[in-house]
């Protein structure tokens, strides 16, 4: 900005827009001072680096405010956690999907975990006969993240939305 422009030659944009040319950085600053504005390397990388006449401090909020703008629109994907059972009943495990489907059309990511207990652990065969269920139930609407997976005393497995 204004004496911090060290290069010898800058190209100049004017503050209506238009194009000034290629001219001398102490020219260049002169002609911001007459027009009562600042000049702004906005290109500095270029060759020669491109300069423009404005005002620095509306300049810095029209910055700020369009990073406000793109914050707002984002959305932060959480990791919702669906715990369940092997030998889990028809009615919990369809409360339990309802559970999951909100989650997808808010845009989240499920993370199903079946915990074993006891002489649950003998047979993991029903773990995964009940997540490959989980997997096709939800097929249409979320696609699988991480495959389903023995840690420990829990089977392990994450959902995506589509």
């Amino acid at each position: 900005m204004n004496e911090d422009i060290r290069v010898p030659r800058v190209l100049l944009i004017d503050q209506h827009g238009e194009k000034q040319g290629v001219m001398p950085t102490s020219a260049a600053i002169e002609a911001a001072e007459e027009a009562g504005l600042d000049l702004v390397e906005i290109v500095p990388n270029a060759d020669p680096p491109v300069c423009k006449i404005l005002d620095y401090g509306k300049f810095k909020f029209q910055e700020q405010k369009k990073k406000n703008e793109a914050r707002k629109k984002q959305k932060v994907v959480e990791l919702k956690e669906i715990k369940l059972r092997p030998n889990i009943d028809v009615h919990d495990y369809e409360v339990k999907a309802r559970s999951m489907h909100r989650f997808f059309e808010e845009g989240d990511k499920v993370k199903i975990t079946l915990r074993f207990r006891g002489r649950e652990l003998a047979h993991p065969e029903l773990g995964m006969k009940l997540l490959q269920k989980v997997k096709a139930d939800f097929e249409p609407v979320a696609k699988v993240e991480y495959e389903p997976r023995m840690e420990g005393r829990q089977m392990i497995m994450i959902l995506a939305p589509r």
